[in-house]
């Protein structure tokens, strides 16, 4: 009987595991999606005949669609279930990827970044929300590291590999092989990951499960959470997705393919990143320093990258026009492994609510992340048209200096997450 039991536990584990790698696929599609207009905004802004920074303001309404869509899908996942919510978003995602591939103006392609941003919203959720109610608060440290980690190769993928298809192929390319890869995740899912009736399941109405996202957001308990988040997610998101590519080509003077090299080692610390902060989490045992600290840093390094601009500060001490492109891919590396704090917010958020109320927090916590990079990637673009991109770069610096103070202050009284 014993014996059983435990071959019965080996088979619902492996399920499981198989069940997060699939949903996490989703991630990595969702975060290819979403930097493509990093290494393909000059092509793009061409060939609709549109200044690159009106196009890279366009580009902020997938954020804002992604964000307005956490509240949504979050109750649904908490009323349905993981499973049909997944496989309803990875049928958007191929419609709005293919939608892209279409685009012929700046209208057009407002469009097909609405779709994705709405049909996205769910694929980190998904595999974070199965995680928060099947497994411990330990457990799931462990898994939601992992989750950012394999989505993080969305954007590896979106680096040198994209930069050679949009140098070969074109920029449409890229949304039309996102569309192929949409289909192959949809067929991963709908294989792996059981049907199962929703975990914790809430039998309230639509509207007040989604009230219930919003009281969590704004609640003292998470308010600090929140305010962290709103810059958190977004610095990477809006260095990686948007504002790197033109730094390194316009700024620095590098190629396409060269860019797609730097950025590929960036992505390379955000997939270390989530697992190299985990280890001195677990080490150290002060989440809330550690997650300041952490953020801190990024901001000086953001400061650092402003001021190696020409005419910049620190060209001029060391008697240079500009600093050298070394020196910006030593701070992307820094920048990468210090800004992925973001599973220690989620664990952080796991110990404050009980199980029936995961799926809502989580879900008020990502609205953050991607409310931040909306309201960012807007806000940059203004900056950068008015004072340039080393401005764009001490702003993201400041922003993140803010959301630190706001979250250390809330938070410390919070013995639950010291």
């Amino acid at each position: 009987m014993g014996g059983v039991t435990k071959e019965d536990a080996g088979s619902s584990t492996r399920t499981l595991i198989y069940a997060l790698l699939a949903l996490a696929c989703g991630h990595m599609l969702s975060t290819l999606l979403r930097t493509i207009p990093a290494i393909s905004l000059d092509l793009m802004a061409a060939d609709f005949a549109t200044p690159p920074q009106t196009l890279a303001s366009l580009t902020s309404i997938y954020h804002f669609a992604f964000a307005a869509s956490q509240v949504p899908v979050g109750a649904a996942m908490d009323r349905f279930g993981v499973r049909p919510v997944s496989l309803g978003l990875l049928i958007g995602t191929i419609f709005g990827a293919v939608a892209s591939a279409f685009a012929t103006g700046p209208g057009s392609f407002l469009v097909g970044q609405l779709m994705l941003g709405i049909a996205t919203s769910g694929m980190l959720m998904c595999p974070m929300t199965l995680a928060a109610k099947q497994l411990s608060p330990l457990k799931f440290g462990l898994w939601s590291g992992a989750i950012l980690s394999i989505g993080n190769i969305g954007m590896l993928l979106s680096s040198s590999p994209l930069a050679f298809v949009v140098e070969r192929f074109g920029w449409r390319a890229g949304f039309w092989i996102s569309a192929v890869g949409g289909v192959a995740v949809l067929l991963a899912v709908f294989a792996l990951v059981p049907r199962q009736p929703a975990e914790h399941k809430d039998d309230s109405s639509p509207l007040s499960q989604m009230m219930e996202v919003l009281r969590l957001g704004l609640s003292h308990q998470l308010r600090g959470l929140v305010a962290l988040s709103l810059v958190s997610l977004a610095a990477s998101l809006v260095l990686r997705g948007l504002w790197g590519g033109p730094w390194l080509m316009e700024v620095k003077g590098l190629t396409r393919i060269e860019v797609g090299n730097q950025l590929g080692m960036f992505t390379l610390a955000l997939i270390a990143g989530p697992v190299c902060i985990g280890m001195i989490d677990r080490r150290l045992g002060h989440r809330r320093t550690v997650v300041a600290a952490s953020h801190l840093v990024s901001a000086l390094l953001l400061l650092l990258m402003a001021l190696g601009a020409p005419g910049y500060p620190i060209s001029s001490l060391f008697g240079v026009a500009v600093m050298p492109p070394q020196y910006d891919l030593v701070l992307f590396v820094l920048i990468g492994l210090a800004v992925s704090a973001q599973p220690l917010l989620y664990g952080m958020t796991r110990q404050l609510v009980d199980a029936q109320s995961a799926g809502k927090a989580l879900s008020a916590i990502n609205l953050s992340f991607f409310l931040g990079a909306a309201l960012m990637q807007s806000i940059t673009g203004a900056v950068a048209a008015l004072y340039g991109l080393p401005a764009v770069m001490i702003f993201m610096a400041a922003a993140l200096l803010a959301g630190t103070v706001v979250f250390l202050i809330y938070t410390s009284r919070a013995a639950a997450i010291k």
